[in-house]
């Protein structure tokens, strides 16, 4: 209340800014809520940090030549591609994208964000184009292979070959709407900290709906969606195979395709969990202490590391599993010449020592 007489401020009932304050007084004691005090920012080890760092930098070296093979094996054979083929070209450009940003965050790591707020925003948006880029063109190859197995569809008609295009088209123009959140991002020292990082920074006032709002479509386009399509395709198209007569030999034609959809979940299944995760104690769906808010950050920290792993792993199921590809593979190199003067080599070799043990016996 006011006091008239000398125009201060006399405040004659504390309770109520008690209540506001979110703190309860009891025995000359200030008891803060546990449900609005921070907590202690995570704490990983440098040895934790230099491994982590060393683990970006031997994904980035795998995954860009690697990568880069599939890319030009798909590109340079000498006949049409099917829409699978065309999808899985899009996938290695995809994982591409991906490894090009594995250096600012190894450096990141160990460094702190060193490379500015724009920098910030791209390798952000690069990092969720190619993430949902990749699980799109997994979706569109589920699909495909249900319309040509199960539905009996030419697989390299003129007609599909242009749907195919305007397919991948359409994937990376939605992949680049839904990895505009990345723009968010910033450059900026938390809290206590001591390093710049790079993540998202909302308004304070809308941080909460505009997080749950970007965490929904990538729970939703970039995983639960896609995953449930991917399901429903081939489960049709594998029962179908079961009762066809030269199902072995469409089941061989499949087994990269469902390599790269498995190593695709495997790697990146925990990292949604992790968030979805996230996203319930953000938004109150789950009882929120400090114990369950590290555990959630540790979880994500460790997943993420996990789910970038994938941009190394296609080609290698390529390498191993996939026997048309490796048969393209010794066509390209013939057809630059690399296989031809290794044979060339290993032929010479061969003379030499014949005449050098024919020499020996006379």
């Amino acid at each position: 209340m006011t006091d008239p007489n000398t125009s201060n401020f006399i405040i004659d009932d504390f309770g109520s800014i008690y209540y506001d304050l979110n703190i309860t007084y009891s025995n000359d004691t200030f008891l803060p809520d546990i449900f609005t005090q921070p907590c202690d920012p995570m704490s990983v080890s440098d040895v934790i940090m230099a491994a982590v760092c060393t683990f970006y930098v031997l994904v980035f070296l795998l995954a860009i030549p690697g990568n880069l093979v599939v890319a030009l094996v798909l590109s340079f054979t000498k006949y049409a591609l099917s829409s699978s083929d065309l999808y899985l070209l899009h996938l290695a450009i995809a994982d591409i994208l991906l490894a090009v940003t594995l250096p600012f965050w190894a450096t990141s790591v160990t460094l702190g964000w060193v490379f500015g707020d724009a920098m910030c925003k791209i390798a952000s948006i690069l990092q969720e184009l190619s993430f949902y880029a990749s699980i799109l063109f997994l979706a569109c190859i589920s699909v495909d292979r249900y319309l040509v197995i199960v539905r009996g569809m030419e697989a390299r008609k003129t007609s599909r070959r242009h749907a195919s295009t305007g397919v991948c088209v359409f994937v990376w123009i939605t992949g680049g709407l839904l990895s505009l959140p990345g723009l968010f991002n910033s450059s900026f020292v938390p809290s206590g900290g001591q390093h710049a990082v790079c993540a998202d920074l909302f308004n304070p006032g809308s941080a909460d709906e505009w997080r749950l709002a970007t965490r929904g479509l990538r729970h939703t386009l970039g995983f639960v969606l896609p995953l449930v399509i991917m399901a429903a395709c081939y489960g049709v198209t594998i029962k179908r195979l079961l009762r066809t007569r030269d199902g072995f030999q469409r089941q061989r034609a499949m087994r990269v395709i469902v390599a790269v959809v498995v190593a695709f979940l495997l790697c990146w299944t925990p990292y949604h969990l992790a968030v979805i995760a996230d996203t319930f104690l953000r938004a109150k769906v789950v009882a929120f202490d400090c114990a369950a808010r590290s555990a959630v950050d540790k979880a994500m920290f460790a997943t993420q590391s996990l789910g970038l792993l994938h941009s190394c792993v296609n080609p290698v199921l390529y390498a191993f599993v996939g026997k048309k590809f490796r048969r393209r593979l010794v066509q390209m190199l013939r057809k630059t010449g690399v296989m031809k003067r290794a044979s060339a080599t290993r032929g010479a070799y061969r003379s030499s020592m014949s005449s050098e043990i024919t020499l020996t016996v006379m």
